[in-house]
């Protein structure tokens, strides 16, 4: 099977080929550039590299969320016009779990960690023992002292990664059983989620473009700063 696969999650963005269970290419790019400037070049220049036609893919994938708002809209764009181009399926991925995929032969857990602005992270918990990673908990958005609350009575090992695990391990660094995960392996990298929708393929939990879908686990800012107006608005009311 041909996966290709696209991350536009966060500041970096990256795009993977991946055949039959192997590698094939990986372009990354984290150098402050919008997405829509990035991505679809990326991909055309990766195509053009591994002498893959687009028509050859057999599955498309992309991460969901959560992540930048902007940036997941792109790549779910992108992927899901690719596929309806093409009539492929698709891989919606969890950008946690791709983050948590990307520290093989570690043994332990696993807490990817994403900066989610006003004072929270978005996070979620993995058990890693002997290659395989197990989900322990949901994707969710929590404040980074619930982490700690989440963490410390773990009796084993705990890789932070993602762009929040600096921030994230400076703050819990009273936990003995935390461990920051090497740089490279913090960013999401598009490889990780071709390899986890590679898994999805074989459990047959592959989807349609048009039901590729963000899921962003809070609302957008334009919405929240929406409803914090009307709340001002009806107390100035009483």
């Amino acid at each position: 099977m041909t996966i290709l696969a696209v991350d536009t999650s966060s500041q970096a963005a990256s795009c993977a080929l991946w055949q039959d269970g192997v590698l094939a290419g990986e372009f990354f790019c984290n150098v402050g550039l919008t997405h829509s400037q990035t991505a679809m070049p990326m991909v055309e220049a990766l195509l053009h590299i591994t002498g893959v036609a687009l028509s050859d893919v057999d599955l498309l994938a992309v991460t969901t969320g959560p992540g930048s708002f902007t940036g997941l809209r792109i790549g779910i764009a992108s992927v899901k016009g690719m596929a309806m181009a093409l009539d492929k399926p698709c891989a919606g991925v969890s950008t946690l779990e791709a983050l948590a995929a990307g520290v093989p032969g570690f043994e332990g857990y696993v807490a990817p960690v994403m900066d989610a602005r006003r004072s929270q992270v978005y996070t979620a918990l993995f058990r890693s023992r002997d290659g395989v990673l197990e989900r322990l908990s949901p994707d969710q958005a929590l404040s980074v002292a619930e982490l700690g609350k989440i963490l410390a009575p773990l009796d084993g090992p705990v890789m932070l990664v993602g762009d929040g695990s600096v921030l994230c391990y400076q703050a819990l660094k009273d936990l003995p059983n935390l461990r920051l995960a090497p740089e490279g392996c913090r960013h999401q990298r598009a490889g990780w989620v071709a390899a986890v929708a590679a898994g999805m393929a074989e459990q047959k939990k592959l989807i349609s473009a048009e039901q590729l879908a963000p899921a962003y686990l809070r609302l957008p800012q334009a919405e929240r700063e929406r409803m914090e107006r009307e709340q001002q608005a009806k107390l100035r009311q009483q």
